[in-house]
């Protein structure tokens, strides 16, 4: 039976941290910014899921092509995500999709930035079973990076 449910900038992130601590195998996450800021949030679950095993992918953003010292701040960060072993895909061109896929069974998709968000107002949409997962996986054409 396929779940479904949609979130905004104020329940999302409880919903999203529990879902990726249960997660078994596999994060990918394409958030175009990243935060030192909203970082603070999910390091802590991060080294948890590298601890366990969990593979983890973020798709983001090349530093280069963000100003306003977005740039500097998501250096650290890839830097930071190297170091512990999450795999960083950087992309050029504006990249600028907002997903989350969990073990290739749940599927975040909508407008908010989830490794940068702070103040605007946003919506995610949640959906668990049905396929939708490796439908976008398959979409996308991750499997030749994963």
């Amino acid at each position: 039976m396929i779940k479904t449910s949609l979130h905004d900038e104020k329940t999302f992130f409880s919903k999203f941290l529990r879902d990726l601590e249960n997660s078994q195998n596999e994060v990918i996450i394409e958030s175009p910014f990243i935060t030192i800021a909203r970082m603070k949030t999910f390091w802590p679950v991060f080294r948890r899921l590298v601890g366990r095993g969990v593979k983890i992918y973020i798709v983001t953003r090349d530093p280069r092509e963000h100003l306003d010292g977005y740039d500097e701040q998501s250096e650290v960060e890839i830097q930071e995500f190297e170091a512990v072993g999450i795999q960083v895909l950087l992309c050029t061109g504006n990249h600028h999709r907002k997903l989350a896929i969990i073990d290739r069974n749940i599927v975040w998709e909508g407008s908010l930035n989830i490794l940068s968000q702070a103040k605007s107002r946003e919506f995610m949409r949640r959906l668990e079973d049905g396929g939708f997962a490796v439908d976008l996986f398959n979409f996308i054409g991750y499997e030749k990076y994963m």
